[in-house]
């Protein structure tokens, strides 16, 4: 089997995500890190039409080795279970899907479905591992109910929980969520995306701040296209309320092997990459605390 090289630095704790930073925060900034997970739970492989391992391109693969390797302090969530089973970066009522949740028809009943239910990676992904439908049949609204219940729900409790407690400490409180993006083609293809909602969940001046430290480094930037941010972003930033979130996509040929499978050479000057992005995020924050001090 395969060493993997983050499971055997988190502890072995009955939960679907982990925690890490001590119990009151050190920092403003908060990290999430929602796509990494490679739990595939025995209920998820009974129903699957394609085998797990051709799943793992809907992974941010092995970006929690890059965000641990970043960690310095900061409080940290890092989903532990596959996105396959739920995706922690979407609506638990817009994204789900009536094609694979029985539960979901009503629970649309006079809204359009979303962008992403159409593209078949809804709340309960459908396309994935080559298939159209990777799923047997429809779960029940039981069912998706139960990952909703124990999955979903507390890693956004747990989430709010720790921008709160930022906030309560430090007057400001700022959420990176962390992502990784298979390479994109193009012309001039971007390494690194920053999403912010075109404007609406982080401060410009923010913003700048964090696409400054990539431009330094001479990777190619782009800003909110073709991630923006989702569901995260929108359900947590309360800009007006000084919480602002920002999304940061990593091109995963920077950080994995030739495969795009496991961490490769260019993992130390990745986490290199995001320790500057989380210390400058610090420093705006602290700037902002300052001059709300000085007001």
């Amino acid at each position: 089997m395969t060493r993997d090289p983050v499971r055997d630095m988190v502890p072995a704790l009955p939960t679907s995500f982990r925690r890490f930073g001590p119990p009151d925060p050190v920092s403003p900034v908060v990290v999430s890190v929602p796509h990494a997970g490679r739990d595939y739970p025995p209920a998820m492989l009974s129903l699957l039409t394609v085998p797990a391992a051709l799943l793992t391109a809907l992974e941010d693969r092995h970006v929690d080795a890059v965000a641990l390797g970043a960690h310095g302090g900061e409080t940290m969530l890092v989903a532990m279970r596959a996105r396959g089973w739920i995706d922690l970066n979407r609506s638990p009522l817009r994204d789900r899907d009536p094609q694979v949740d029985a539960g979901a028809e009503p629970r649309i009943a006079g809204l359009s479905p979303s962008d992403k239910v159409r593209s078949g990676i809804g709340l309960i992904p459908r396309r994935g591992g080559g298939a159209e439908n990777m799923w047997r049949r429809k779960l029940t609204d039981a069912e998706v109910a139960e990952r909703i219940t124990h999955d979903h729900a507390p890693y956004h409790a747990a989430l709010a929980a720790a921008l709160a407690a930022a906030h309560a400490r430090f007057g400001i409180a700022i959420l990176l969520d962390l992502h990784s993006m298979p390479p994109l083609v193009g012309l001039a293809p971007a390494r690194i995306v920053l999403g912010d909602r075109y404007g609406r969940t982080a401060p410009g001046r923010m913003t700048d701040m964090v696409a400054s430290v990539v431009r330094d480094l001479g990777l190619p930037l782009a800003m909110n296209h073709p991630y923006a941010g989702g569901y995260i972003l929108s359900e947590h930033a309360r800009p007006r309320a000084n919480v602002h979130a920002l999304q940061l996509e990593i091109d995963r040929s920077l950080y994995l092997d030739e495969a795009l499978d496991l961490p490769g050479a260019g993992l130390d000057d990745t986490i290199a990459l995001v320790r500057m992005v989380i210390d400058r995020l610090t420093d705006f924050a602290l700037d902002a605390t300052r001059r709300i001090a000085a007001e």
